[in-house]
């Protein structure tokens, strides 16, 4: 690690591989592993269960939005093993985007070497917040990394005075934030960032007020596109009151955590990212004496802090939904990274002692590969049981009662939030009851 992060400018090995080999050295010790959150185990139902017609919503219900399970199903269609498909595809989205972090460190005037150590300690800090499997943002980051990409070139846009420039990079940014939208709707923080700043520098070159103003209108159309694709979609099929209901209502009828529960996940998060909190404050801090790009700069802490809103949005801090902050916090840090050994050493072995340990703890249990087959079907027994009157659970508080297939260690069927005003649809059968999750 090391000595890749030393390497002379002119090394044979390229930024981007050795960023893959960080990867997959990171990440392939849970290839083939079931059970890595029970989160991606439920997207990768849900998208299997929609090749076979079951409509998200109506008769299996989340409130996450469409896009998640439609990138879930798209993945369930490749051959092999569902649960390995997803664990790739997800590390070739962390790997593409420590790149473009990687990518941006070096835009904001980072050196080589910070702006390496920036797409590794994006990768550890991934598998630190429970990014190592399929995490919603370890997909939508991507698109989100791109957008940020693209706002970062404005000042440069804008002093060439290049307002088409600016319009398709706006419409794309957009684009992009849009469908990240369509896997969770907190990155509308980000996509609302990049499209003001689009907005801002448009109008910097002089543009007419109606030219920007036309330009912000196609902004909003094409970033609002894929929500409003969704909801037409359900709208047509007489469907809008039980999408509104999983999308909108049900967010504001979750129960509260406790206080305490609260602020200690929100410390075991600001914990784990303290080397990187630490680096994006000296980077501030020291802006004007470390040869960086300063509007360029604004722009990135503009998008962390865009971030933070989406995080602090929810409120309840588990420690994935942290995750959108690594990227913007790792390009924010690279400068100070890039002139502070000891801060690059610390914000390096820091997290990569931490995931060391966590495998040596570990030590007694076999590699991936031959660990995870073995165990599978006594996991899935275990905790993907059929409720039926036919086959009453064990663990279902209902028993008999119950005839909904969940995939977790409780019956969510028998939650009081199941309910679904709206839907006139009837299962097709037992085996296609709607899987109800909390």
């Amino acid at each position: 690690m090391t000595s890749a992060m030393t390497a002379p400018s002119g090394s044979r090995w390229p930024p981007a591989l050795i960023l893959l080999l960080i990867a997959l050295a990171i990440r392939a010790w849970d290839f083939g592993n079931p059970v890595i959150a029970v989160d991606e185990q439920y997207y990768l139902l849900v998208g299997d269960r929609m090749l076979h017609g079951a409509i998200p919503f109506v008769d299996i219900w989340d409130r996450k939005p469409i896009g998640l399970f439609l990138l879930f199903a798209a993945i369930r269609l490749l051959p092999g093993d569902g649960i390995l498909a997803y664990q790739l595809v997800a590390t070739g989205c962390a790997w593409l985007t420590a790149v473009l972090v990687h990518h941006g460190a070096m835009r904001i005037g980072a050196t080589r070497r910070g702006a390496l150590a920036a797409g590794a300690t994006y990768l550890a800090g991934l598998s630190l917040l429970s990014g190592g499997g399929g995490q919603a943002p370890v997909f939508y980051n991507l698109p989100i990394a791109i957008a940020a990409l693209l706002t970062f070139r404005l000042p440069a846009l804008a002093a060439a005075n290049d307002r088409r420039a600016i319009v398709r990079g706006g419409a794309l940014a957009c684009l992009l934030a849009g469908i990240a939208i369509q896997m969770k709707y907190t990155p509308a923080f980000e996509g609302a960032f990049f499209g003001l700043a689009h907005l801002w520098f448009h109008r910097r070159t002089g543009a007419p007020v109606s030219a920007t103003l036309g330009a912000a209108l196609l902004w909003i159309a094409v970033g609002l596109a894929p929500s409003l694709a969704a909801l037409g979609w359900y709208t047509a099929h007489d469907l809008f009151a039980t999408f509104w209901f999983a999308n909108v209502t049900s967010i504001f009828l979750r129960p509260g955590y406790p206080l305490e529960q609260v602020v200690m996940r929100l410390l075991g998060i600001l914990v784990q990212l303290l080397p990187l909190i630490a680096a994006a404050a000296i980077t501030w801090h020291r802006r004007a004496h470390l040869g960086i790009d300063r509007a360029v700069a604004r722009l990135a802490f503009g998008w962390l802090i865009a971030a933070s809103l989406g995080f602090l949005a929810i409120g309840t801090f588990f420690d994935h939904y942290g995750l959108p902050l690594v990227a913007p916090l790792a390009i924010a840090a690279a400068p100070a990274l890039s002139r502070h050994a000891k801060l690059l050493a610390i914000a390096l072995i820091v997290p990569f002692t931490i995931l060391a340990v966590e495998r040596i703890v570990r030590r007694d249990a076999p590699p991936a590969p031959m660990r995870w087959p073995a165990s599978s079907a006594r996991t899935v027994a275990t905790n993907a049981p059929m409720c039926s009157a036919a086959t009453p659970s064990p663990i279902c508080s209902r028993g008999p009662a119950c005839r909904r297939p969940t995939p977790f260690p409780t019956c969510s069927a028998c939650r009081p939030n199941r309910v679904r005003p709206g839907s006139t649809r009837r299962p097709r059968s037992a085996a296609s009851s709607p899987t109800v999750r909390r």
